[in-house]
């Protein structure tokens, strides 16, 4: 049989041993190798939705400098600022509608 030669032959046992642990047991396993690449995926995709939300904001901050309706705009709806002749109705909506 062509598979006697291998069972009997101590190498074979060696490099199945070795396989073994490289697989499995080791600090730099297969397992953790693919932890690390699932890691740096989730990573990556952080970084690419962190940087179009950068460049989002870099575009509100040109606007605001340049455009003086725009920041007026911007003033009254997160600060809630108002002229002194005005009044300021904060209408808060329920997140079950």
């Amino acid at each position: 049989m062509f598979y006697k030669k291998y069972l009997h032959n101590k190498y074979f046992y060696t490099a199945l041993l070795f396989a073994l642990w490289v697989l499995f047991f080791d600090q730099e396993s297969m397992i953790e190798q693919y932890r690390l690449s699932d890691t740096l995926n989730d990573l990556n995709n952080q970084k690419e939705y962190y940087q179009s939300e950068i460049a989002k904001t870099d575009e509100a901050i040109k606007t605001l400098e340049n455009d003086s309706v725009s920041l007026e705009k911007y003033a009254r709806e997160k600060y809630y600022m108002k002229k002194s002749n005005e009044d300021v109705y904060v209408i808060v909506r329920d997140k079950d509608q």
